[in-house]
């Protein structure tokens, strides 16, 4: 049966992109990716996601990645919302791979009502699970190095292209918050500008009725 694992990387971040990725494999092939230590990429250090990077990308039947731009973040949070966006870019990735089984991590707190409407967007015959966590199944957490391993790379980058370092990107990092009080206006295309960060920061104070957005969108 050929598995597809997708998880997601960078959806909190003030900085840069967020990026999803699929892998796809068979039960063995999800087998050695246990083996070889595959796991959550929150729990391996930037050299160990590095290496497992590569080792994922060159034993998996095939992997596809979906990098989604600030401004393209900013229309979704304004229209049909951040889960639906990334819901069309898990979409995109099932019917590319085309896989039997796909095990997604998901965004969504009502995980029955978002397989359902992801079941209709990919209008195929396909077993799908959405689960919270759902790192612990191997080939989805190799899915989470990938991305996370991209979504770096990126904000390096970024980094580079500017000439100076923000740190992490996300709002609770010192360095990304100083940067970001010096440079919304001077680098407005790497921040994300439906983020109630930044919207505090361009109006100078706090933003009414921005509450909840900070708490969907930098959580």
């Amino acid at each position: 049966m050929l598995i597809c694992g997708i998880d997601e990387a960078g959806r909190g971040p003030l900085i840069g992109p967020m990026v999803v990725c699929g892998v796809l494999t068979d039960e063995a092939g999800e087998g050695r990716l246990f083996e070889n230590g595959v796991k959550d990429s929150k729990l391996l250090t930037p050299e160990r996601r590095d290496a497992l990077a590569g080792f994922i990308k060159s034993h998996v039947k095939s992997y596809a990645i979906r990098i989604i731009p600030p401004r393209e973040i900013d229309r979704a949070v304004e229209t049909i919302n951040l889960n639906n966006l990334e819901m069309l870019k898990i979409a995109e990735i099932i019917r590319e791979l085309k896989p039997e089984k796909a095990i997604i991590d998901s965004p969504s707190v009502n995980t029955v009502t978002y397989k359902s409407a992801l079941l209709r967007m990919v209008d195929m015959k396909i077993d799908i699970i959405v689960e919270h966590k759902a790192e612990r199944h191997a080939v989805v957490a190799a899915a989470s190095i990938i991305a996370k391993t991209l979504r770096d790379s990126e904000i390096e980058r970024i980094k580079e292209s500017i000439g100076i370092d923000f740190g992490s990107g996300y709002p609770a990092d010192p360095l990304t918050r100083g940067f970001a009080e010096k440079n919304f206006n001077r680098y407005p295309d790497i921040f994300r500008m439906s983020w109630a960060t930044y919207q505090r920061l361009r109006h100078k104070q706090p933003a009414r009725g921005q509450a909840r957005l900070s708490a969907f969108s930098e959580g």
